[in-house]
């Protein structure tokens, strides 16, 4: 299974971006998907993070601001970031997880979001 993040770039604080995450080479349904970060000066974290069944669950931080979505069909899930912070500027990092990953999941490359004051 292969992950591409995309739709990361620079934005004035107050502004929307719209992360897109593309799973091909699926094998097994996936189950769960999540967004993480990376900002300055901190280990990786979880954002945001829905079940196959559209269960969502957010970081504190980004309750309110952040939505995540999927598409089973087009195994496809995104990210959704409005009133975006200087904060949350950093690399997002989509994952998934299949009957055969297990908890160890597959990673995309990454895609770089850049908010400025």
């Amino acid at each position: 299974v292969q992950l591409q993040a995309s739709g990361g770039g620079l934005v004035q604080a107050g502004g929307s971006l719209r992360l897109s995450c593309a799973a091909s080479g699926v094998d097994f349904a996936i189950d769960v998907m999540r967004w993480y970060r990376e900002t300055s000066g901190k280990q990786r974290e979880l954002v945001a993070a829905i079940s196959r069944g559209g269960m969502t669950d957010y970081a504190d931080s980004v309750k309110g601001r952040f939505t995540i979505s999927r598409d089973n069909a087009k195994n496809m899930a995104y990210l959704q970031m409005n009133s975006l912070k200087p904060e949350d500027t950093g690399t997002y990092y989509c994952y998934a997880q299949t009957l055969v990953s297990g908890p160890a999941g597959y990673w995309g490359q990454g895609t770089q979001v850049t908010v400025s004051s």
